[in-house]
């Protein structure tokens, strides 16, 4: 990776990352460990927990993992008490749980739609409200959220509302919480390449190909893409912005919800 950020810029810092064990999460998780940070990820499966975090440790970070479904807001609570007894506490919380899968309306059950809107709002609440007398004052708070928050897709509309209601829950913890100096702001990625996210929208390499040249970019972003806003999000750099939405899509949310019907 070529960091454009100074080395041990979060020396000492604490970073909490929900769904931190694989993908776009894990990259986060990994990117601010690089940068000095200590890392605690959370995740439900604990095999992929624990080789995430040998995966973080064998590159000298310290990590440690915590296995909690967001949805249960005790065991996020337990998860976030483990952490900061072994860490210190909490610098930068990030909430990046969430579920997805396609599938238009008439054939969705409300069991499906009911998993993700409890992974992706529920979760991001309990995460959110546990943490917050074991945040760090000044700190931060990252949602990883998605442009279905605000613009609709076919075969989404669990995750439309579920992203919009991550949305609206940061901007109102932006005004309740900014006077504490915990600032909050939600990431939406793009298309990502070799994430499960996409492999499950466009899973074939037509369907990406034809996804890839409609968007103003013309390319798929990377994991790194990500890291690297949210380590902006997190620094002094943006010591001025909360309550605001930060595409990193090459364009996807400029384009409308027809996107993925190609």
């Amino acid at each position: 990776m070529s960091n454009v950020f100074k080395p041990g810029l979060f020396a000492g810092k604490v970073v909490f990352v929900t769904g931190g064990s694989s993908g776009i999460n894990f990259r986060i998780a990994e990117a601010f460990g690089e940068l000095g940070a200590k890392v605690a990820i959370n995740g439900r499966k604990v095999d992929k927990l624990e080789a995430a975090v040998a995966a973080l440790r064998a590159k000298s970070i310290t990590a440690e993992g915590y296995a909690a479904d967001v949805r249960d807001y005790a065991a996020v609570d337990g998860a976030l008490e483990q952490a900061v007894k072994a860490l210190g506490p909490i610098d930068v919380l990030v909430c990046g749980a969430a579920g997805n899968f396609p599938a238009p309306v008439a054939m969705m059950s409300s069991n499906g739609f009911k998993a993700v809107m409890d992974i992706d709002v529920l979760g991001t609440f309990n995460a959110c409200r546990a943490a917050f007398e074991r945040l760090v004052k000044p700190g931060v708070v990252i949602a990883i959220s998605a442009p279905q928050a605000a613009v609709a897709y076919p075969m989404q509309a669990h995750v439309c509302a579920a992203k919009a209601g991550v949305d609206m829950l940061v901007k109102t913890l932006a005004m309740e919480w900014g006077p504490a100096g915990v600032r909050v702001m939600s990431i939406w990625p793009g298309p990502i390449a070799e994430t499960e996210g996409m492999d499950r929208l466009a899973g074939d390499h037509d369907s990406k190909k034809r996804i890839e040249q409609a968007l103003p970019l013309q390319s798929f972003g990377t994991k790194d893409d990500v890291a690297q806003l949210a380590l902006f999000l997190a620094s002094p750099a943006a010591k001025y912005v909360t309550g605001s939405v930060h595409a990193v899509d090459g364009g996807m949310s400029l384009l409308g919800g027809n996107l993925l019907s190609m």
